[in-house]
């Protein structure tokens, strides 16, 4: 006697996913990655431009300390500065202060192939009567 083949029913709990479920998690899946791309790139950019913030920071505090152990006199200068395998522009400006005995320094600091100034500080060194 012939026996019948039947066909095997798998039950419900063990079927595959659909190709509509597949493509939804692939549409989902692909958006995710998209935006983590996205706000990984701005992180790198954010990173980036701190670190030339703190770069030219460092650059103007030196400058300033060059001042402060010199004798200072009121002028305008735009001097280039090497550092962190980097050439940087210093613009100084040192003009009298409220007080006598202090003149005011305004520095900017800028990337030698760039006009726009990167960082921009106001310190105060003492006058060359001192």
């Amino acid at each position: 006697m012939a026996k019948k083949r039947h066909a095997r029913h798998r039950p419900a709990k063990t079927r595959g996913f659909t190709l509509l479920e597949v493509m939804i998690a692939l549409a989902i899946f692909a958006t995710l990655a998209g935006a983590v791309m996205v706000a990984s790139q701005y992180a790198l950019r954010q990173n980036a431009r701190l670190q030339e913030q703190v770069q030219c920071a460092w650059v103007a505090d030196n400058q300033l300390s060059e001042l402060r152990l010199q004798a200072a006199s009121p002028g305008r200068q735009q001097l280039l500065r090497h550092f962190d395998r980097r050439d940087w522009v210093v613009e100084q400006t040192i003009t009298p202060a409220a007080d006598p005995r202090m003149l005011q320094v305004e520095i900017s600091v800028s990337r030698s192939d760039g006009e726009q100034p990167v960082y921009h500080t106001t310190g105060w060194v003492p006058a060359q009567h001192e």
